[in-house]
């Protein structure tokens, strides 16, 4: 490697004092600064490190923002989505090929450009949208197109353009690089003024029991979608013996459909810090993280100027609003495109710079997190309840929802409706109530919690939005009366084979049986045979894979297999399958070599 790119990656790595559990952000900026992680980068890399250049090529090899070789100067990914497709992204990703000559997944020859698909950006509200290397760009209509290349092409004339640029205020390339606010409906979370420190100053008021005894009244619980109790979680954690505690914030919100958290980070970002500092104080936390999905990449520098405002005004840093040995700061660790990360153990893997596969559990993060310490971790929407709490009591949440369900939800809403964001309900709203709220009318399916979660059909419009009945992590995604539900259900079988992290076999080899089977059924090739079998396969997928992905990857199937058992049945082949080569004349030839006929079965 020439001097100065070595000199340059070793000036990473003391950036952040040759950390080992630093490695993604130090393979990050390697990316940003020349494009790529070359062989020699990752020499360079481990050498600095002093680990072996296999660990280094393991983590970068893992997450789809790593690149290995070389791609283009401006790499453009444009969201594959269900929703994506039906606001009009084919026609957009048809207008990029045209304009730089380019087919989906190509390269340009002279270095400039590549074009891809990508998984859901958190946009899906504002669709279609893309990304360019980390800027976002939204409701993108082909018209836009020849203009953003050419202002692309422009840009990467001038050497003085950083290689990849990251945030907005490198230069917008289009009026199209905005993401609009997207709450439609505040509530009881949400609503009025509020102190950036309301949270902590009432925390301290209590000693730190009494604060997640507030929380334990308050029953609260997570918002990720797993809804487990706050109050105990962050007890077991507080009582767990470690060097140190942590509070980890979950904001790799990557469920399709979802979009909620990154309006509570751009909108609302201390509400969120003053959670997890009431968080820290309670557990006897010295250190938070957030894990902030790479997709929510432009969001970096407005959040790091929020956290320093916070720690000149003494809400982060050492004596907390004048405590004497309340020591707290909030550390931000970017993701690199991975879903798998959203899943807590996966997500603590990658905080300690690792690829992001799952661990296996007991012993769960309360006990052993992250660097094996006691470590909470909390979704962005759970620690905005949890710094209401502790400023307005528990009391006070627990008077809205229902007696199993208290507080309010964020829901992000999008598809076929006339309103789409995010909308604050409360607990116990019926999904025709939803509906009506956000203009949805003739609505043939609601894909409730995303891909991992369930469809909804109109016979059960009226459940109730609550732990008790539909949970829900927020990702509402609503299909009218002309949407072919088979085909969407295949574009979600093709996303869990792509994110699929391949650990375990049921996973890696299922999600993709899956896939081919719902390609049969929308082809209208399948059998009512084939039926029994996919069914079959998707609860062995369920019941065996090793962690949520797996084990929610079969939802879209099996239920729409319930709700409309009619669809798959108007797919059936019209006529039975007869094979072209009977199975004597496919064994034919090993018949030969082997010199004997096979054995016939006894009657």
């Amino acid at each position: 490697m020439k001097l100065e790119p070595a000199a340059t990656i070793d000036g990473y790595i003391q950036a952040v004092g040759a950390d080992r559990t630093r490695l993604l952000d130090i393979a990050e900026q390697v990316q940003h600064r020349f494009g790529y992680v070359s062989d020699d980068a990752v020499e360079a890399i481990a050498t600095g490190l002093g680990m072996h250049a296999v660990e280094v090529e393991d983590m970068v090899s893992f997450y789809s923002f790593l690149d290995r070789e070389p791609r283009g100067r401006f790499r453009i990914r444009l969201s594959k989505t269900p929703i994506s497709f039906m606001k009009g992204a084919k026609e957009v990703a048809r207008a990029f090929e045209q304009a730089l000559a380019l087919s989906i997944g190509q390269t340009s020859s002279d270095g400039m450009f590549t074009l891809d698909w990508t998984s859901d950006i958190g946009m899906a509200d504002q669709e279609p949208a893309a990304l360019i290397n980390r800027m976002v760009l939204t409701e993108l209509k082909p018209e836009d197109v020849p203009a953003i290349v050419e202002t692309l092409r422009q840009r990467g004339l001038d050497d003085t353009v950083p290689w990849l640029p990251m945030h907005p205020n490198e230069g917008a390339i289009s009026p199209k690089a905005h993401v609009r606010p997207s709450l439609v409906q505040a509530g009881a979370l949400l609503s009025g003024t509020r102190d950036r420190d309301a949270g902590i100053r009432a925390a301290l008021t209590l000693t730190p029991d009494q604060v997640i005894e507030e929380i334990t009244k308050s029953k609260l619980r997570g918002r990720g979608g797993a809804g487990f109790p706050t109050g105990m979680k962050w007890r077991l954690t507080r009582k767990a013996v470690g060097k140190d505690h942590y509070i980890v914030c979950n904001a790799d919100e990557g469920e399709p459909g979802t979009f909620k958290d990154r309006v509570l980070l751009s909108e609302f970002p201390d509400l969120v810090f003053d959670g997890m500092t009431v968080a820290g104080y309670a557990l006897g936390a010295r250190h938070g993280l957030i894990y902030l999905r790479g997709e929510y990449a432009y969001m970096w520098d407005a959040l790091q100027s929020v956290l320093a405002d916070r720690r000149k005004l003494g809400l982060l840093g050492t004596k907390i609003c004048g405590r004497e040995g309340f020591d707290f700061d909030i550390r931000i660790q970017l993701g690199a495109g991975a879903y798998i990360c959203g899943e807590e153990s996966s997500l603590l893997e990658s905080l300690e710079g690792k690829r992001g596969a799952p661990r296996d559990r007991p012993p769960f993060p309360t006990e052993r997190g992250y660097l094996q310490q006691p470590t909470a971790i909390d979704n962005v929407e759970t620690l905005a309840c949890a710094a209401r709490i502790a400023e307005k009591g528990a009391v006070w949440f627990a008077g809205y929802g229902t007696k199993d369900s208290t507080g309010s939800k964020l829901v992000s809403v999008s598809g076929d409706c006339t309103h789409p964001g995010v909308y604050e309900v409360p607990f116990g709203i019926t999904v025709n109530e939803l509906l009506d709220r956000v203009g949805a009318a003739d609505t043939q399916y609601v894909q409730f919690s995303g891909p991992s979660g369930q469809a909804v059909a109109p016979k059960d419009f009226g459940r109730r939005i609550a732990y008790e009945d539909l949970s829900t992590g927020g990702s509402t995604m609503i299909f009218g009366a002309e949407r072919d539900v088979l085909d969407t259900v295949l574009q979600f079988a093709d996303f869990f084979v792509v994110e699929s992290c391949g650990w375990c076999t049921p996973c890696r080899v299922g999600t993709t049986l899956l896939k081919q089977g719902m390609e049969k059924v929308v082809a209208g090739r399948t059998t009512l045979t084939d039926l029994a079998e996919m069914e079959a396969l998707a609860n062995t997928v369920e019941r065996m894979s090793r962690c949520g992905l797996g084990q929610t990857a079969p939802n879209p199937i099996l239920t729409t297999m319930r709700n409309f058992p009619e669809l798959y049945e108007a797919r059936l082949a019209p006529t039975p399958f007869t094979p072209l080569v009977s199975l004597h004349d496919a064994l034919r030839e090993a018949v030969t070599i082997q010199g004997r006929e096979p054995v016939a079965e006894e009657a």
